[in-house]
């Protein structure tokens, strides 16, 4: 179940990025994170009382949790057009778990892929905190790593489980390299918003002196 969910996030940080990079109607994609969502809380609970209890049974189903609750938040905040300073606080709360998947995944169980998944994951809510928490106007740049991640640690990943070939050595070695392109990607990204920003800046200022200077 849990690489099936990874498929339906995949569809829906898909839909996501595109609404931050203002391609999606809000309220559209809201309907179809507050149905995945919907999906990502239920089944949870029902895996939960028919399985063992054991604590790292317990430990990979909350983490479905996660998901299915940032979507039905951002779903119910799109499609009802509410003010997103809770979403923005949830998801740093959101983002800290993320950072203890990420730790527990490189120190218990020595899987870099999951860590470096984990700790993109982390990332994006933290974008995410910074946006509706802090009203950055960071949008567009999330949209982009919400639809680089969308394939890179969600869709691909439960693609090459659904064909039998996930977490096989050489598929390991290939996904470290492809996420770690990835983050780098992500930096460079960020590094060329700030730019373009003190452009920006830079451009408004000049046409303020100019402006003063006619008067």
């Amino acid at each position: 179940m849990s690489n099936v969910g990874l498929f339906l996030s995949g569809a829906v940080l898909f839909l996501n990025s595109f609404m931050l990079l203002g391609k999606a109607d809000a309220k559209s994609v809201g309907i179809f994170n507050i149905f995945v969502g919907s999906l990502q809380v239920i089944i949870p609970f029902y895996l939960i009382i028919v399985s063992g209890q054991d604590h790292w049974e317990l430990y990979n189903y909350a983490s479905i949790f996660l998901f299915g609750l940032t979507y039905l938040y951002v779903g119910f905040t799109s499609w009802k057009g509410l003010e997103g300073s809770g979403l923005g606080w949830f998801s740093l709360w959101v983002a800290i778990i993320g950072v203890v998947y990420t730790l527990t995944s490189i120190i218990h169980f020595q899987n870099v892929v999951n860590a470096l998944t984990w700790a993109m994951w982390a990332f994006l809510w933290f974008l995410f905190f910074l946006s509706s928490a802090l009203n950055k106007k960071i949008d567009h740049y999330i949209g982009l790593v919400a639809f680089v991640q969308s394939w890179v640690t969600l869709t691909i990943p439960a693609l090459l489980y659904f064909l039998g070939v996930w977490n096989t050595p050489i598929v390991d070695q290939i996904w470290t390299y492809v996420l770690i392109l990835a983050i780098v990607y992500f930096i460079i990204s960020f590094f060329r918003m700030k730019l373009s920003y003190k452009k920006e800046k830079s451009s408004q200022a000049i046409q303020v002196i100019n402006a003063l200077e006619v008067k």
